[in-house]
């Protein structure tokens, strides 16, 4: 096989048959199906009943059978009138020893036996337990960057298996991967990068409608809607148009009739991705038009299919003067949507960054949540770990995504309001809302280049599903799914090291929400001034006296974007949550953090102990030798700890160093600091 089944291995239970009867796995032999026949022609119903076989035959050692006589001991019914889309309920609370599985849609079914599969290999008692389970968001997607020639944009797990040689790939792994995903409950899929370019431009083109079609209907039998990226500036590159303004004529029929063409090519098409008027994307603002003209325009034009356009908010111009301290790309964000608020159709998604910046280790919450109040909105985070260490070192990344989706944003009328509520279109009750993660695969064999990465890919649909969920549960759970047959001790380990990971790599980078201290261009590894001076404007402003960027009212003005009272609180140093403290204010060294620790001392303490919890973690994983079953999974995490510990030396001495040259003031404890 060339790729692992990662955490679908399904490895045949070593309990008892007492144990397992204890359990109520018995139940699972004998089952019923209580689904109106028009749903078990649908897509996906053929792959939920031959998930659950394989699953039980896999788990127990026995295939279930399909029974009509009233002897099952377990019901697959679909009830539409329990909870909403997607929604499902494992029940084995009633005293008969019968359990069933209940959903809203067939897409929910498959869901619940997805899960019930996961509840067995993890041994869980389902005797007298139930489980509910009603879907946070509508959407839960993920974004993939991959070019048509097999490249993949911040791509860290090899090359793309949607895409080579300017070819769309549909095969066996086209299947495995839609297996996985939606066994933690994505719902959607972007397959190709947002910078659309060259022969993805023709992806809407009878070029590619074939295979497209193809792709889309291997998802669909997964609960899947296949998306698109779109090139903007499409009538120009493949109509022949002189132009592609929103509000000319000829551009509306144009797109008008694309789209029909498409639709009628491959009509499970969920809709499409659009990157406009950023980092050199073609956009409306080249006509004098804005924001919500593009995307309505586009919305018009796939509404009579039920498609969605989805809107990023990651736009800024990116030719700034690093002597200009005003300008601050923080701010973009903002200042290009909020006066569009309400002018959006309900069929457009503005998908928002989590942060203001671009997936930095540490950012504040992007203030568009809780600013907009009358527009469709999604969340985008990255699993891809373009700055959280490529998938070479561990970071672990759901308890940030909780902290985020935990974030309080005073939306008025909604006070209580988190950016969960928001995107799930609890608090607003609007029309669409959802989730989207930058993807981390790719085809090498573990899928995710770092086997520890696929917690993000596993973890992301799980939060996704549920954003109540518990990081370090979820944690647990994919570890002993993935390292199925080792030892207590080392899920144990592997779960202790995936919750100090994200910590860790913030101790040894970037201090207090600062960011950026990576080498331009690829944004790998440290280089303090890579971005210092670089028209992106991304800066430090770090000198002899101290460092941060004032974001204040006296400075960019980027702290008044948020609500109050989060607008006061970042205003002010005193109150100001100090993980943030140097993305909203400049700091001198000498100023003392709540631990009574200067802010030199600090840098150079958390930079110390960041390089000590990697190691750390390579030398827990050498004492694993043996206690995990899998010994070229061992292997391949051996080697990327091993990287990591390397290069978190690195990051410490060269932050370090870089500081005490800027500021002459020597470790308190007296360690190693390079002059």
């Amino acid at each position: 096989m060339e790729y692992t089944e990662a955490w679908l291995k399904y490895r045949r239970l070593s309990l008892s048959r007492q144990q397992c009867e204890e359990k109520q796995y018995d139940s699972l032999i004998s089952y019923a199906v209580r689904v109106d026949q028009g749903l078990k022609e649908s897509p996906c119903f053929a792959v939920l009943i031959s998930e659950f076989e394989r699953g039980v035959k896999a788990l127990l050692g026995e295939r279930p059978h399909e029974v009509t006589d009233g002897s099952e001991t377990l019901a697959l019914a679909v009830d539409p009138a329990f909870g909403s889309k997607d929604a499902y309920c494992i029940d084995f609370t009633q005293k008969d020893g019968f359990g069933a599985i209940t959903a809203h849609d067939v897409n929910g079914l498959l869901y619940g036996v997805f899960r019930l599969l996961q509840l067995v290999a993890t041994e869980q008692t389902l005797a007298g337990q139930k489980w509910t389970c009603i879907p946070s968001n509508p959407l839960r997607m993920l974004n993939h960057w991959d070019n048509m020639d097999g490249t993949i944009e911040r791509g860290y797990s090899g090359r793309s298996f949607f895409f080579a040689d300017d070819q769309v790939l549909v095969g066996e792994r086209t299947r495995a991967y839609a297996r996985m995903v939606a066994s933690v409950g994505i719902n959607a899929v972007v397959i190709n990068n947002v910078n659309v370019r060259s022969a993805a431009t023709y992806l809407i083109t009878d070029r590619y409608f074939d295979k497209v079609k193809a792709l889309s209907e291997i998802f669909a039998e997964y609960g899947i809607s296949l998306y698109l990226s779109l090139n903007f500036a499409a009538p120009m590159e493949l109509g022949g148009l002189t132009l592609s303004d929103p509000l000319d004529p000829g551009v509306i029929s144009w797109w008008k009739e694309k789209m029909a063409e498409v639709y009628a090519a491959v009509p499970k098409l969920g809709g499409f991705l659009v990157k406009a008027d950023s980092e050199g994307r073609p956009g409306p603002f080249t006509y004098g038009r804005d924001h919500a003209d593009g995307a309505n325009m586009l919305a018009r034009a796939v509404e009579p299919y039920g498609g969605r356009i989805i809107w990023r908010c990651f736009v800024y111009n990116c030719q700034q003067d690093w002597r200009d301290t005003k300008t601050d790309r923080a701010r973009s964000g903002y200042d290009n949507f909020m006066p569009l608020d309400g002018r959006f159709l309900d069929n457009v998604i503005l998908q928002i960054k989590n942060g203001p910046m671009d997936f930095q280790v540490r950012e504040p919450v992007h203030p568009l949540f809780g600013g907009l109040t009358k527009t469709n909105q999604m969340l985008e985070v990255q699993i891809a770990q373009e700055y959280t260490g490529q998938q070479k070192h561990v970071c672990y990344l759901m308890p940030m995504f909780r902290q985020i989706l935990d974030f309080k944003t005073y939306l008025p009328g909604h006070e209580d309001a988190t950016v969960a509520d928001i995107i799930s279109t609890r608090a607003l009750k609007n029309a669409n809302g959802g989730i989207a993660a930058v993807a981390n695969t790719g085809n090498d064999v573990n899928w995710t280049g770092h086997d520890f990465a696929a917690a993000n890919l596993f973890g992301f649909g799980r939060l996704a599903f549920d954003t109540a969920a518990d990081p370090e549960s979820i944690a647990r759970e994919w570890a002993q799914l993935t390292f199925a047959g080792s030892t207590k001790e080392a899920i144990d380990a592997i779960v202790d090291i995936l919750m100090r990971s994200w910590p860790a790599y913030e101790k040894y980078t970037s201090p207090l929400g600062i960011g950026w201290m990576v080498n331009p261009n690829h944004h790998y590894g440290p280089n303090v001034e890579g971005y210092e001076f670089d028209r992106w404007g991304t800066y430090h402003r770090a000198n002899w006296r101290g460092i941060g960027v004032d974001r204040t009212t006296k400075g960019t003005g980027y702290a008044a974007q948020y609500r109050e009272p989060n607008a006061s609180m970042y205003e002010h140093v005193e109150t100001c949550p100090e993980e943030l403290l140097l993305f909203f204010h400049f700091i001198p060294y000498d100023y003392r953090l709540k631990t009574g620790k200067t802010l030199i001392q600090h840098i150079y303490d958390t930079h110390f102990e960041g390089a000590d919890d990697a190691a750390g973690f390579l030398e827990t994983w050498k004492k694993l030798e043996g206690q995990i079953e899998d010994k070229e999974a061992y292997a391949r995490v051996l080697e990327r700890l091993t990287i990591q510990a390397a290069s978190a030396i690195e990051w410490r001495d060269r932050i370090n160093t870089y500081f005490y040259r800027r500021c002459g003031v020597p470790d308190e404890k007296g360690r190693k600091i390079y002059e």
